[in-house]
Formats: structure tokens, C-alpha cells, sequence
């Protein structure tokens, strides 16, 4: 009882300090992207009704309830492909950066640890990574082993792991020579249980924070690659193949084929950066004591 009060209490004080707008936006994509299949109004997301294609939205002449946002050139519903779209931008956005943060922070710790060779061959390897345009990198992957869900978070996930490798090989060289951890060679403990055990935890605010903050461009970069055609293939409901498949008729007037999933990538990315910049201030515990 005492712990789930005390974690009640740890997420009222989040709530009373986290910027409401950008928390109420993703709480609400969270939500949308977790109970899509009951928010899809019965709708199939990738199976359409050809007879009921470019319908507008319900708003303009022609338009229905049914359909509220309008319909795609396939006839299939533009809201439920937004529904479900969020669930896969979100998955492929959280798991590569788990991916791309693993990778990144291992090796992070290892060369800042060690030193010597070890750092030198995987910051040499991580600066020639870094030179390699994302775009082009991501898309030169996506070509050799081929669009879909999967393939596109590992993609990720190569691309983006230098950001933590860097980030953490500097805190773990300053922690390194710090008393604590000091003590710790003294008592004999390994190497191992040394990066496990001190290293580690001192280094994942950063991470989380990093991680935050990177969320939004994995999401453009999907989306990039998904609107190329090396990133999620069709029919899969994702926002960057609704703008690739609508971009045809924005000059023919349907301009909800691409107004929409624009507009949900750009609430997405907004409401991550700036999460990220409040959670930069939050983990850290000087800013805590001064708020306090």
C-alpha cells in the first residue's frame, strides 16, 4: 500500500510540473494508438469500400458522419487509418529508440570505461557512423533488407545509436573517477559489476532524456522513408504512407488525404521535442531542488 501511494505521489508531483499541453496531446495518441480497435467505428483500416472513395469530410457537401474526416482513393476511412496509424508510428518510434539506446549506451560505457583502444576503435567507428547522412543511410538499409515494420525499427536503430554512445561515454568518463566508483576497485569488485552497478545508473537520466528528445525526429524519419516507399509497406495504416498515397490529389482538391496525417506527424514531434526539453530540466537534480 505504502509503495503505490508513494508511486500516486510521484505522478500527481509529474502532472503538477510537466508542460500540459504536449502531456494531454501524447496521453490522448497513447490512448488512440492502444484502444484503436475499438475507436475504428467498425471500420477496416486497410480494406476500402471503391464505391465510397474521396469521400470529403463531413463538413462539405457530400460528406458523412460516417466517414467524418472523408475518404481515401481506395474508399478506405481516413480517421481510421489515423487511428491506427498513431499505433504504428508510436511502436516503430519507441522501439527503435529502445534499440538504438541500448546498442548506443553499451558501447557508450564500454569505451569510456576501458579507455585506451577500446575507446579509441569505438569512437572512430561512432564518428565515421555520424558522418553518414541519416536520410540516405536509412534508405541505402531499407533497400537491402526490405520495407516493413520490423525491418524499419532495426533500420532505426542502426541509424540512431551513435547519439547515446557519445552522450554516455562522456558522463562515464567523468563518473569513472568519482569516489564511488573509486571504492568500488578498491573492494575488488569487477569491471563488470562496475558498469552494472555504478556506471549505469548514473548515466540513464540522460539516456531517458536523450531518448525524449529523439522520439520525434525517429518519427519524421519513418515517416520520410515510409512516404519513399522503403519504410512501411501498404495497406499498413501509417501516416507517412497516407501522405505518399494522398500527395496525388492535393492539387486536385481532396487535400484531407495529406492535411491530416501532416497535421497528426506534426502535433506528434512537437509534443515530443518539447517533453524532451522539460525532461532535460526535470532528471536533473539541481533544477528538482530548486523547484522543491
Amino acid at each position: 500500500m505504502e509503495k503505490f501511494l508513494y508511486f500516486l505521489e510521484k505522478v500527481s508531483e509529474f502532472w503538477k510540473r510537466a508542460p500540459k499541453g504536449p502531456l494531454i496531446i501524447l496521453i490522448l495518441l497513447f490512448t488512440t494508438g492502444i484502444f484503436a480497435d475499438f475507436l475504428a467505428f467498425g471500420h477496416d483500416p486497410e480494406v476500402g469500400n471503391p464505391r465510397l472513395r474521396l469521400l470529403p469530410p463531413f463538413w462539405y457537401e457530400g460528406g458523412t458522419t460516417k466517414y467524418p474526416l472523408g475518404t481515401d482513393t481506395m474508399g478506405r476511412d481516413v480517421l481510421t487509418r489515423l487511428i491506427y496509424g498513431s499505433r504504428v508510428s508510436l511502436l516503430v518510434a519507441f522501439a527503435a529508440v529502445i534499440v538504438a539506446s541500448v546498442i548506443g549506451t553499451i558501447l557508450g560505457i564500454l569505451a569510456g570505461y576501458h579507455g585506451g583502444w577500446v575507446d579509441q576503435v569505438v569512437m572512430r567507428f561512432t564518428d565515421a557512423w555520424l558522418s553518414i547522412p541519416t536520410v540516405m543511410f536509412g534508405i541505402l538499409l531499407a533497400v537491402i533488407v526490405g520495407p516493413g515494420v520490423f525491418n524499419i525499427v532495426i533500420i532505426m536503430g542502426l541509424v540512431f545509436w551513435t547519439r547515446y554512445a557519445r552522450v554516455t561515454r562522456g558522463e562515464t568518463l567523468s563518473l569513472k573517477e568519482r569516489e564511488f566508483v573509486q571504492l568500488a576497485i578498491v573492494d575488488g569488485c569487477s569491471k563488470l559489476r562496475i558498469m552494472r552497478k555504478h556506471i549505469l545508473p548514473n548515466v540513464i537520466n540522460n539516456v531517458i532524456t536523450l531518448a525524449s528528445m529523439q522520439i520525434g525526429i525517429v518519427v519524421v524519419v519513418e515517416a520520410s522513408l515510409t512516404f519513399l516507399g522503403v519504410g512501411v509497406p501498404p495497406p499498413k495504416p501509417a501516416w507517412g504512407l497516407m501522405l505518399s498515397e494522398g500527395r496525388g490529389g492535393l492539387l486536385a482538391g481532396y487535400w484531407w488525404l495529406i492535411v491530416f496525417p501532416g497535421v497528426a506527424i506534426a502535433f506528434l514531434v512537437m509534443s515530443f521535442n518539447l517533453m524532451g526539453d522539460w525532461l532535460r530540466l526535470y532528471l536533473d537534480p539541481h533544477y528538482r531542488h530548486i523547484e522543491a
